[in-house]
């Protein structure tokens, strides 16, 4: 990734607003291409907001937000669609179906979206699962996993149908600080070999520090974005006091 890649997803003037209440208002933004970009803030600031927003799950008051050019908030039907297709989504919690089996739960998308056939499929999912170390996984029932590794199985999921774009909700949340950072590096590895760009929500500063590019961070006071650029650059120069005391928290630099 360089400065000089295309923007992929542009964030323009975006207001969230629920009823009366405000989450944040104005937020702009541009996403270069193969960019692992973090959106980050204190607790309910409205970072998740943001990305139910940019993956098509809310609709703004007021805003666009484009991909290549497409604007998600007007499109319909199969434009629409088209657009969703090229999202893969893990969100916090990993969501895999509990009755499934990792191998099941992989290669759900593919069987709704693909007409291959299932030697196909077994083949595809084993390839997955292999991406993300889980290789010999297949037959594994969420619940007999532990965390660190059901967070994986869900990347796995997220990645099935070789999206573009990748959308992270607090990915780092529950695990310990080394299965924190296999996932990080698992990610910057996926990034790199699928050509992705990637959306990050996360608090986690080891995270921000190792794998992000960009950054916009969320303030929860103004409900307005006030700091955008990579976060080791905020951390030396941006002179916001809200910043600072979020990336100076024992900020651990791997």
């Amino acid at each position: 990734m360089t400065a000089l890649a295309p923007p992929r997803i542009e964030v323009d003037g975006l207001d969230m607003i629920f009823d009366a209440y405000v989450v944040q208002r104005d937020i702009s933004m541009t996403v270069h291409q193969g960019e692992i970009f973090v959106i980050m803030g204190g607790s309910g600031c409205g970072k998740s907001t943001l990305l139910r927003h940019m993956i098509g799950l809310l609709t703004p008051v007021k805003g666009a937000i484009r991909y290549d050019g497409d604007n998600l908030c007007t499109a319909v039907g199969r434009d629409r669609n088209s657009l969703t297709r090229r999202f893969g989504v893990l969100f916090q919690s990993g969501a895999l179906w509990s009755s499934m089996t990792l191998a099941e739960n992989v290669a759900l998308p593919i069987r709704t979206y693909t007409s291959l056939t299932e030697p196909e499929i077994e083949e595809l999912v084993a390839l997955k699962l292999a991406l993300v170390g889980l290789r010999g996984f297949e037959d594994y029932m969420p619940a007999e996993i532990s965390g660190g590794m059901r967070k994986r199985a869900g990347l796995a999921r997220a990645i099935a149908l070789d999206p573009d774009i990748l959308f992270f909700d607090e990915p780092s949340a529950g695990l310990d600080p080394i299965s924190s950072k296999r996932l990080d590096d698992l990610i910057l590895e996926l990034r790199d070999s699928l050509g992705a760009t990637v959306v990050i929500v996360t608090h986690e500063l080891a995270s921000i520090f190792a794998i992000a590019d960009n950054s916009i961070f969320l303030d929860a006071e103004t409900r307005t974005p006030i700091a955008h650029g990579p976060p080791k650059a905020l951390l030396e120069t941006c002179p916001e006091p809200q910043v600072q005391a979020f990336l100076r928290r024992g900020a651990v630099k791997r």
